[in-house]
């Protein structure tokens, strides 16, 4: 996608901003456009969407986040301002801007042992605190189930967009189910590209576009998928369940959730 220009920002959003003093881009997603802003007011991140897909995305992660910010003590940034354009075929989100870097810069740049251990133990503790956060009942959908949406979301997406899953693959997911958990709110997308940390201290947890309550076995799976430098052997994994308190996946509920059912997200 390409960079956000400063004449393109709504006006809404430069009247707030006051002045911007100037705007850098960071690693670019597949869904938005993202630019860290600095104004007169401080220092934001700005999402910009096109199309009605990532800007329904879009609209969709303002409300989780706007949800959570009002009834929780996560930590998960503050939306300042969210302009729609267009009937929603273009979006805007002006957010609170989380200092630091990601989980995965931090370990992929950090060769001391220790410190490395104590950045893994926090990416597993702050999941725990999600976890065990209540659900807004905002969020709570009783029917259908988190897992039989994902499913009917995954075939969704196979027949009408390009993914890594197969036929063969849903089928098999469809068959074999995990057993029953308890539900949680669940991020949806816990990776280590989600989660800011600043001097070994989590900031906070950003991209809640796919927040509900659900499996929380999902968010542990997608969290310990091997990067490099970051869950490439068992110590880093068994870290991230001490931080968390429990290990609540087994290898076949890893395998089902992180190379099976997310092939299709």
């Amino acid at each position: 996608m390409l960079p956000i220009h400063i004449e393109e920002i709504p006006i809404e959003i430069k009247d707030y901003l006051n002045k911007i003093i100037g705007i850098s881009f960071p690693r670019q997603g597949y869904t938005s456009n993202l630019g860290i802003i600095e104004s007169e007011r401080g220092i934001f991140a700005l999402k910009r969407t096109k199309g009605q897909l990532f800007s329904s995305m879009l609209k969709k992660e303002v409300s989780i986040l706007d949800c959570l910010h009002q009834k929780t003590e996560l930590l998960v940034p503050k939306v300042n301002q969210f302009i729609e354009r267009d009937h929603n075929i273009e979006c805007w989100a002006l957010i609170e801007f989380l200092e630091g870097e990601t989980i995965r810069a931090a370990l992929l740049n950090e060769h001391n042992q220790q410190r490395r251990q104590e950045i893994i133990f926090n990416f597993g503790k702050v999941l725990s605190e999600i976890h065990s956060t209540p659900c807004p009942d905002e969020l709570i959908i009783n029917e259908p189930l988190w897992l039989d949406q994902m499913l009917s979301q995954a075939e969704y997406n196979l027949n009408n967009h390009e993914v890594d899953g197969n036929k063969d693959l849903l089928k098999r997911l469809k068959v074999k189910q995990p057993t029953d958990y308890k539900q949680t709110l669940i991020h949806g997308d816990f990776t280590i590209d989600n989660v800011m940390i600043s001097n070994g201290i989590i900031t906070g947890v950003i991209d809640w576009s796919s927040g509900t309550y659900g499996d929380p076995r999902y968010d542990a799976s997608l969290a310990i998928r091997p990067k490099p430098n970051a869950f490439v052997n068992e110590i880093d994994k068994q870290i991230f369940f001490e931080g968390y308190g429990d290990k609540i996946i087994d290898n076949d509920e890893y395998n089902y959730f992180a190379n099976g059912l997310y092939e299709f997200f």
